[in-house]
């Protein structure tokens, strides 16, 4: 069966068991929504309940039989993929940075923010990595440097593993929400490191890329693809927003990418992944509810495929998929040519790398800083606890007996918790940047060189 189209969906569906509004009904109408629908990959976030993801999983069955929801961090990483073709195998990266422990109310260190992927038997394009992530939240795009770190590393990250997938002969999708405007410097990174083209730009070609005065709520989502702090979300309706989401009338926060394989054999004739169409859905209320299906839209992207003219067809016996296929599975051709027509590809620029690193940089020594004021706090709470040891025994009343107990567990509480988050996890994050940091000065030498060449 020759397959001429690809439908994929993006969805952080807002599911965090207790917090999230509605979460149960919402999750019903998305269920429902998805079986009713005609896509052949989604990927979805903030699916944090199992039983959530079951239903889900049961009611797209007949149309997406195959499917993965993975596994991070403490709470899990509430990522799901669905898919209409074979998947013949499955990962999850942990990103490096994820936040502080300490910082109990972001809770993106709880969950394990990562990037997700399943390698998808296609019948036409042979090889198709999907990848699915959600990047770390707090800062958004003018917060503190030192945030904004932990969201460029996640892109980074992301990055150079898109980049891996397509250098081995496998066509690349990548989609989730990523936290981030589309000028934003992890945008670019992923952009420019994994030649990753946004699905939305290339098929909205004549969009501005700023807005003439305020935007209509519908206008900001047609035009500029806002999915998130949207008027016409019931959640973020009223919402404070940041100046740039006021701007906009929203945040464009969800993304779906794609790319070929890289390095092709010019003799081959192999298929053409091509954006037909994107568009904002899951825009309407839940059937018969006054509430939104999340507090974000959903993203889909039409892509075509295109056989080009001339060349050889590869032979299946040749570039059979060495991965274990299950068994209904036909056998499938390895896709490397890359769009000749498609504008070329980004890259990394040893400024942008220089910018990146002055972020990294950045929380690099507010890390150190953070780590040793911690730990002053455990050695004073050490200390404390040594003055109400050797002085309770001076204490004539036994009614204090009750409150030295509270004290002296809570401050038992504080000190192991900033011995933790001060020197275990402190050294764990001065240590990953310190990798990150040397790793990235030594591609910006790499490319320097190449210049002066």
């Amino acid at each position: 069966m020759t397959e001429s189209r690809l439908r994929v969906l993006t969805l952080n569906c807002w599911g965090l068991k207790y917090v999230s509004k509605f979460r149960s009904e919402r999750m019903s109408a998305i269920a429902h929504a998805l079986a009713s629908a005609n896509y052949d990959v989604v990927t979805l976030q903030e699916v944090w309940v199992y039983g959530d993801f079951e239903i889900i999983r049961t009611a797209v069955s007949s149309r997406m039989p195959y499917s993965k929801f993975f596994y991070s961090g403490a709470l899990g990483a509430g990522l799901a993929i669905l898919s209409r073709f074979p998947i013949i195998g499955a990962t999850i990266n942990p990103y490096s940075l994820n936040g502080s422990p300490i910082e109990v109310i972001q809770g993106d260190w709880f969950v394990g923010k990562a990037a997700a992927s399943v390698l998808v038997a296609h019948p036409t394009l042979g090889q198709l990595q999907i990848f699915n992530t959600h990047l770390f939240a707090p800062g958004g795009d003018s917060g503190p440097l030192h945030l904004q770190a932990h969201r460029l590393v996640n892109a980074w990250e992301l990055a150079k593993l898109a980049r891996q997938a397509a250098e081995v002969g496998r066509y690349v999708i990548a989609a989730g929400d990523f936290n981030s405007s589309p000028a934003s410097l992890p945008m670019n990174l992923i952009q420019d490191h994994a030649s990753l083209r946004d699905a939305w730009v290339e098929s909205h070609p004549n969009s501005p890329a700023m807005p003439n005065g305020l935007p209509s709520p519908v206008d900001a989502v047609n035009i500029f693809g806002v999915t998130a702090d949207s008027p016409l979300n019931s959640y973020s309706a009223g919402k404070r927003l940041e100046p740039i989401a006021r701007k906009f009338q929203g945040k464009r926060l969800d993304y779906i990418f794609f790319r070929q394989p890289s390095s092709p054999p010019a003799s081959v004739k192999t298929p053409i992944l091509m954006v037909k169409d994107t568009k904002v859905v899951f825009t309407e209320r839940v059937p018969g509810q006054n509430f939104s299906f999340s507090d974000h839209f959903g993203l889909e992207a039409t892509f075509e495929i295109i056989h080009p003219e001339g060349g050889d067809l590869a032979e299946s016996s040749d570039t059979h998929i060495p991965a274990p296929v299950e068994p209904q599975a036909p056998n499938f051709v390895l896709a490397t040519v890359p769009n000749p027509a498609s504008t070329p590809p980004r890259k990394l620029s040893p400024d942008s790398i220089t910018e990146i690193l002055q972020s990294l940089t950045a929380c690099y020594r507010f890390s150190q800083y953070r780590a040793r004021s911690q730990l002053t706090v455990f050695v004073v709470c050490i200390l404390l606890l040594l003055v109400i040891l050797v002085g309770s025994a001076w204490l004539p009343v036994s009614s204090f007996n009750p409150l030295i107990i509270f004290i002296t567990i809570f401050l038992a509480w504080a000190a192991t918790t900033f011995l933790y988050v001060g020197f275990v996890y402190g050294r764990w994050e001065v240590n990953a940047l310190t990798n990150i940091i040397e790793e990235l000065e030594i591609y910006r030498d790499t490319l320097l060189e190449r210049q002066i060449r």
